[in-house]
C-alpha cells in the first residue's frame, strides 16, 4: 500500500488522501478523474481482496461550501445499502436456525397474520416480493423517523398490494422494519444492536442505524442530486394525484409520499441522524462497507456460513420492478449483478446494494472481494458514471 495526498485542480481544490496499492492505481486515477469531471464534492471508495485492504482512500469536502475536508473516519447517509445489512442481521438468525425462510412471518411476529399475511413466507418478505412497499393508513410527518413500534403496528395490518409472490417491488421504505422487526422479535435485541454488535464490530467497520450528537462532526451533508433540464425524471409517478389512483400505481406513490414529506424530507438534520431507520438512513462509509461486503465475498467470513450465502444470492425476484418501473434483481435482501444493465463487475455470482445517489456496496465471491463506493453529492441512482468508472478501474486492475 502507497500513502497518498493529491490536490486536483478545481474550480477550488480538492484534498484527496488515503492509500492505494500499486496494483491499483487505475482506481486512484478514476476516484480523481470524478473530483476533476464529474462535479464530486466529497467521496471514498474502498477495495478489499481476500481480506486485505487494497484501496483505501478519501477526498474533497464534507459539504458544498467547502468548509471542512473529508477525513479518514468521515461517515455519510449511505442510503439503501442498509437494506444488505439489515438483511445480514436477519440471515444470521436463519444461520443459527432461530428463524426458517419459508415459515410464516407470523410464525416470529404473531400481529403480522392480519390482512390475509397469515401464510406469507420470510424469503417473500426478503426478496421484495411481499407486496408491503407502501402504507395506505395516513401516517404523520416524520413518523418513520419517530415511532418504530407504530411503523411495524402499521404494516402488520397492512393488507398486500399485490398477491404475494406473484410479481415483486422494491420496499423502498419498508424494508428496514419488516426485517427488523423480525430480528427484534426472534434476538430480543433492537436491529441497529445486532448490526453494530454482530456485524460491524467483528469487521472492524463502523455502521449506524442512528447515533447521537457526538459523532455529527464526522458526518458529511448530503447535496440532492439536481436533475439537469434534459434528462428526464425516473420517478414520474411522485407527481400523480393519489385521488386518481388505485392498486400498485398507489402503492408506488405512497411509498414515496406516506408519511406525507418522506421523499423531501431534512436528510442532514438531527433527526434524521438519530433515526432508527434502517432501508434508509444507515451511516458508514467506504471502508467499513467493503470490509463487510469483503467478508461475505469469503464464503461469508465471520458472517454467515457457505450454505447461507449460496441461499441468498441465488436469483429470487428478476424482471419488471413493479415499483421502480426497471429491471432489478434481487436474492435474498441483496441486489444481484444485471449483466449488461446493471452490474456488480463481470463476474456472475457478485451481490451488494445500491444506494440513493449512486453510492453502492458489493461482494464478488469469485475473486474474493468487497467493493465500497459513497459520496455525499448524490447523482444518478441508475447507472452513475462516478461509480461505472470506478469498478471498471478496479477489474482493469486484476486482469
Amino acid at each position: 500500500m502507497v500513502a497518498w495526498r493529491s490536490s486536483i485542480e478545481m474550480s477550488a481544490s480538492a484534498p484527496l488522501s488515503g492509500s492505494c496499492s500499486p496494483r491499483f492505481s487505475a482506481v486512484r486515477k478514476a476516484f480523481e478523474n470524478n473530483f476533476a469531471e464529474h462535479d464530486e464534492v466529497g467521496a471514498a471508495v474502498s477495495v478489499v481482496v481476500d481480506g486485505e485492504t487494497v484501496v483505501d482512500l478519501w477526498g474533497g469536502w464534507h459539504e458544498r461550501e467547502h468548509r471542512s475536508e473529508w477525513q479518514a473516519d468521515s461517515i455519510v447517509n449511505v442510503w439503501s445499502v442498509g437494506k444488505a445489512i439489515a438483511a445480514v442481521a436477519l440471515l444470521r438468525l436463519v444461520d443459527a436456525g432461530k428463524v426458517s425462510l419459508e415459515a410464516p412471518v407470523s410464525t416470529y411476529w404473531p400481529e403480522f397474520a392480519r390482512g390475509g399475511k397469515a401464510d406469507l413466507p420470510v424469503k417473500y418478505l426478503m426478496a421484495h416480493r411481499a407486496g408491503l412497499c407502501a402504507i395506505r393508513q395516513p401516517l404523520p410527518p416524520a413518523y418513520q423517523l419517530t415511532n418504530w413500534d407504530g411503523m411495524c403496528q402499521a404494516l402488520a395490518k397492512q393488507e398486500p398490494w399485490w398477491e404475494p409472490g406473484t410479481v415483486f417491488g422494491y420496499h423502498t421504505n419498508t424494508y428496514g422494519f419488516l426485517v427488523g422487526e423480525i430480528v427484534r422479535r426472534v434476538d430480543g435485541r433492537r436491529l441497529r444492536d445486532v448490526v453494530t454488535g454482530d456485524i460491524a464490530e467483528p469487521c472492524h467497520a463502523a455502521f449506524y442505524n442512528g447515533f447521537g450528537p457526538e459523532l455529527d462532526h464526522r458526518v458529511a451533508t448530503w447535496i440532492q442530486y439536481q436533475r439537469p433540464d434534459d434528462e428526464a425524471t425516473d420517478r414520474p409517478w411522485l407527481e400523480a394525484d393519489p385521488a386518481t389512483l388505485q392498486g400498485i400505481p398507489l402503492a408506488r406513490l405512497l411509498a414515496y409520499r406516506n408519511p406525507p414529506g418522506a421523499a423531501g424530507a431534512d436528510v442532514n438534520s438531527r433527526l434524521w441522524r438519530a433515526a432508527e431507520y434502517p432501508s434508509t438512513s444507515p451511516h458508514s462509509n467506504a471502508r467499513s462497507i467493503a470490509r463487510i461486503f469483503g467478508e461475505l465475498a469469503r464464503d461469508g467470513g465471520k458472517l454467515l456460513s457457505p450454505e447461507t450465502i449460496d441461499r441468498a444470492n441465488t436469483i429470487e425476484a428478476d424482471g419488471e420492478d413493479v415499483v421502480l418501473g426497471r429491471p432489478n434483481r434481487f436474492g435474498l435482501g441483496f441486489q444481484l449483478t444485471i449483466p449488461g444493465v446493471r452490474p456488480f463487475g463481470p463476474n456472475p455470482r457478485s451481490f451488494g446494494h445500491f444506494g440513493n445517489g449512486g453510492l453502492l456496496g458489493f461482494a464478488d465471491p469469485t475473486i474474493r472481494l468487497g467493493f465500497s463506493y459513497v459520496c455525499n453529492r448524490g447523482g444518478r441512482s441508475w447507472r452513475d458514471p462516478r461509480n461505472i468508472a470506478l469498478i471498471d478501474a478496479v477489474y482493469d486492475s486484476l486482469a
